[in-house]
């Protein structure tokens, strides 16, 4: 399997600075999107600080007992393996951004999203805490990958709201878990077995917000791939986003 991969992140018109963190790695096939917050520019802290420990926790040669810890057994599967990875790069990252507000006051309170994407030969490795998304387009359709870990979203897998009146509310993105501010997390993961002309869409909510994912197909069908991350871009601040607008896409070929 070949791939090619492209990121756009802009700061948008609302906000001063550009908390979104993004990293593409083709040659280890990792590929990261976090979206930061806490304010006085410390949600660029700690998403550059996740984007970075992550990376270099999944590219290392070192292989910390931890990994292979697959909850309460030992597992030979690479693919355990690799998510318990994603699990444990996620959790450092959220050491590292603790030890980081505690050491310098003016950063408390930082945290960040992270949604991560893994390509190994035919199989694609995913990971996420918060409500950064993760799409696969195939074959014309569009799905999600993951689901936000947000009060809004508990409220809709209960039935209490629809996501037509949850895209409405002022509150929908206070989260449940994100790294470094929530602690320890313990994020999504899956693996799925790719197939050539597959799309992956990594995206921070500045795009997800002004566009459903209804419109976010659509644009996927109609647009090259190496177009594609300027014009889900620009197609989300058009539509209104008010917030950083950070989008990798990731393209498989055979």
């Amino acid at each position: 399997m070949e791939w090619e991969a492209y990121a756009v992140s802009e700061t948008g018109p609302v906000r001063e600075h550009n908390e979104d963190a993004w990293k593409i790695d083709l040659e280890a096939g990792v590929f990261v999107v976090a979206d930061g917050m806490g304010g006085h520019a410390a949600g660029e802290v700690a998403s550059a600080m996740a984007t970075d420990v992550v990376h270099n926790t999944l590219v290392g040669a070192a292989d910390p007992d931890e990994t292979r810890l697959v909850r309460d057994h030992d597992s030979e599967d690479p693919a355990d393996i690799l998510r318990e990875r994603l699990r444990y790069s996620m959790n450092q990252a959220s050491i590292r951004i603790r030890r980081e507000a505690e050491a310098r006051p003016e950063t408390r309170g930082m945290g960040t999203t992270l949604v991560v994407l893994v390509v190994d030969g035919d199989q694609a490795h995913l990971a996420h805490v918060g409500d950064s998304r993760a799409y696969l387009f195939r074959e014309g359709r569009l799905t999600r990958l993951t689901r936000d870990h947000t009060v809004v979203q508990q409220e809709i897998d209960a039935g209490r709201l629809t996501p037509e009146l949850a895209r409405l509310l002022p509150h929908k993105h206070i989260l449940t878990q994100s790294v470094g501010f929530h602690g320890p997390v313990e994020p999504d993961t899956t693996t799925r077995v790719v197939e050539p002309g597959d799309v992956f869409v990594l995206c921070s909510d500045g795009m997800t917000d002004p566009l459903d994912d209804s419109a976010i197909e659509t644009i996927v069908a109609d647009t090259p791939l190496d177009m594609l991350a300027h014009v889900l871009t620009e197609e989300a601040l058009k539509n209104g986003s008010e917030d950083n607008v950070t989008v990798i896409v990731v393209g498989a070929s055979g």
